[in-house]
């Protein structure tokens, strides 16, 4: 009977939180209409192929210079990139929120903002020269500890004054995405407090003037276990979802477990778009080289003890999600989280961390991008079926 209610009650409150969007939404135009897509969700600006995509992370450090976006270093992964048979890129600059109760957003992290600019500029335009497409997905660093989907202003001016910060930091981005041809941009990432709540009428103008400054496909990062009651969803290109799913509810799994996770992710995949009749795009997937990291995806190792390395649970993770991505027609792309700008430079991230480089994991990737998905609109001239399967790491 509790769960009932808890179900009722959840419905309820996403439908008043649907409706408070809709009002808003009802006393201004948009400067630019969300995309429309029929079954199977068909995007035309992907051309008919799914995004197979790879984060590649900032290394903006003043203490590491000639490492970071733009840099030969950059175009050393980016080569990489494509040899794993990537079709994609994501870029993640970061803005910073001193605590969790900020009101205002700096936009520069490490480097000047400027220089940040024209370092990723430079990094577009070396990834087109290659063939990929950019995803540009501005973050928020969170500069005293916690995560930024707990950020609380507590009052009606904070949340007014941090509101309109963000919308600066990230028109600031709509209009470089503009400039510089970026194929698609995140308008935000996990922002749950905001947006799965009753502040999320407030994003809405923000979304029409990053339409006004934009002009390409517009998702929003999602955290998979917040995208259901994430209210904006009708109003984006391309639902986005950060996929740190877990695959098993119990420790050391089979892999026939994890694969059978990964199907009832690809069900949840089904569901969401048919919903909002809005295809998906995994914005960040994968998992850590630890024991049993698709057991509890979201806990890090940095708060562990005694944790190993283990790169064949990271694999067999991989496989179980794969397993669901590539059946999954409105699934039109993911993204790998995350290598960095510089492969060579392992300062990033502790040993067990998200890397698949040079480890079994890579192996999945691999098939997986040179393969067919489900979403695939035509026949994708990439090896296919009949490309011979990864035998050892190292394709990087």
């Amino acid at each position: 009977m509790a769960e009932r209610h808890g179900a009722w009650a959840a419905r309820a409150r996403r439908a008043l939180l649907a409706a408070l969007v809709s009002s808003t939404l009802g006393t201004t135009a948009h400067a630019t209409s969300p995309t429309s897509v029929t079954l199977p969700f068909e995007l035309p600006q992907l051309g008919g192929a799914a995004m197979r995509g790879i984060t590649i992370g900032p290394i903006e450090s003043a203490l590491h210079p000639g490492h970071g976006y733009g840099s030969p270093a950059f175009e050393r992964g980016l080569d990489e990139a494509v040899r794993l048979g990537a079709t994609w890129i994501s870029l993640t600059p970061f803005g910073r929120a001193w605590d969790l109760k900020a009101t205002g957003i700096d936009k520069t992290f490490e480097l000047p903002f400027a220089d940040n600019q024209r370092a990723l500029r430079k990094a577009v335009k070396q990834a087109h020269a290659r063939g990929l497409k950019v995803l540009l997905v501005p973050h928020l660093w969170v500069e005293s500890g916690g995560w930024r989907g707990e950020i609380d202003p507590e009052t009606d001016e904070g949340w007014r004054r941090f509101a309109e910060s963000y919308r600066l930091y990230v028109l600031s981005w709509a209009h470089f995405a503009e400039t510089a041809h970026v194929d698609m941009l995140a308008a935000g990432v996990e922002l749950r407090s905001w947006l799965t709540t009753t502040h999320a009428p407030s994003f809405l103008p923000i979304l029409r003037d990053i339409r006004a400054a934009y002009s390409g496909l517009v998702t929003y990062a999602a955290n998979w276990d917040d995208v259901d009651q994430t209210v904006i969803l009708g109003e984006l290109d391309v639902i986005g979802v950060n996929a740190f799913y877990p695959l098993t509810d119990k420790p050391s799994a089979s892999d026939d477990v994890l694969v059978n996770g990964g199907l009832e992710v690809a069900k949840k995949v089904k569901a969401l778009a048919e919903l909002w009749h809005k295809p998906v795009v995994f914005n960040e997937f994968g998992y850590t080289a630890r024991p049993d990291p698709a057991l509890r995806p979201w806990e890090w190792p940095d708060h562990m003890s005694g944790v190993k390395v283990d790169a064949a649970a990271q694999a067999a993770a991989y496989r179980g999600l794969l397993a669901g991505m590539l059946q999954a027609r409105e699934l039109v792309g993911a993204f790998v989280w995350r290598l960095y700008s510089d492969p060579d430079d392992l300062s990033q991230e502790a040993e067990w961390g998200f890397s698949p480089r040079g480890r079994q994991a890579e192996l999945f990737l691999r098939d997986a991008f040179w393969g067919s998905w489900a979403s695939d609109q035509r026949e994708v001239e990439r090896g296919g079926l009949y490309r011979a399967p990864a035998e050892i790491p190292g394709v990087f």
